[in-house]
């Protein structure tokens, strides 16, 4: 990987910065006359951190000055920028990574998506389907991973600003349709969202209202914590945010002292007595 004045080599448990590039002055033939080059690979020097891409070259994936690989013997994925190696492994999926890693019939199959900043790393068990298959997005916008995605990839490049990737050996151009979620001519694979959050984990929370931001109405089939359940079945727009109250599931077992917090619903009729 040839990066201004230096060439990188991705060596299996190593990665090694090697000047190059750069004048060098030389007694040609052993008489006084010296003759400059630009052909001349200068001192090697290891970059630190004991990482490597192992045998998995097809991992590699660049935008400008950053590189992106995995190192399967010891469980990451590795980012190199302009300061270093960083195992971005670490951004909250580290034990996942080392526990996937050890399949030994997975090929890693990185590309970088310039049009969104995303470093999609595909995890191809050889059915190249999902989820046999799967490929987890790592987002410079974040610092993190951010999403599996449903698409199996063979090779994928970022030109002039558009992502493409190759399934059968037939290139695909991603971002450029308005039917989502449709990879390589498939059908629809419905999008899930899982939010994980829980800073006091010996505090009960209560939780009275969902809302977002949005332009369109959803719909919150089921919000289940440890204790109880319950749902939103619409929204109500104001000020372009989404709201409403969560309802508890009409269940025998449901905690009628915390009716405060559930609702009781929508009376279905009213009974005169006279």
């Amino acid at each position: 990987f040839s990066r201004r004045i230096s060439l990188i080599a991705f060596c299996e448990d190593r990665v090694i910065g090697i000047t190059a590039n750069k004048n060098a002055l030389y007694n040609a033939d052993g008489k006084p006359q010296l003759v400059a080059t630009n052909a001349v690979l200068g001192d090697a020097n290891p970059f630190v951190g004991d990482y490597g891409i192992s045998k998995n070259p097809e991992s590699f994936a660049k935008d400008s000055y950053r590189a992106y690989f995995t190192d399967k013997q010891r469980g990451a994925v590795l980012r190199l920028s302009m300061d270093g190696l960083t195992p971005i492994s670490d951004a909250g999926m580290s034990d996942w990574f080392k526990d996937e890693f050890k399949n030994p019939g997975y090929n890693f199959i990185g590309s970088y998506d310039s049009y969104k900043n995303d470093y999609n790393l595909t995890l191809d068990d050889g059915s190249q389907s999902y989820p046999g298959s799967k490929t987890v997005t790592y987002s410079e916008d974040v610092k993190g991973w951010v999403s599996f995605k449903s698409f199996i990839q063979e090779s994928g490049v970022s030109m002039s600003g558009d992502y493409y990737t190759f399934r059968s050996g037939i290139c695909y151009k991603h971002h450029d349709n308005a039917l989502r979620n449709t990879f390589y001519g498939g059908s629809i694979d419905p999008s899930t969202i899982t939010f994980l959050f829980n800073e006091s984990p010996t505090v009960i929370k209560n939780f009275n209202t969902l809302n977002y931001d949005g332009d369109e109405n959803w719909i919150c089939n089921s919000i289940i914590t440890d204790q109880e359940s319950g749902t939103v079945t619409e929204f109500i727009e104001k000020e372009g945010k989404w709201f409403n109250y969560i309802k508890g599931d009409d269940e025998a077992d449901l905690d009628t002292s915390a009716f405060n917090f559930q609702g009781i619903g929508t009376a279905s009729n009213i009974t005169y007595n006279v």
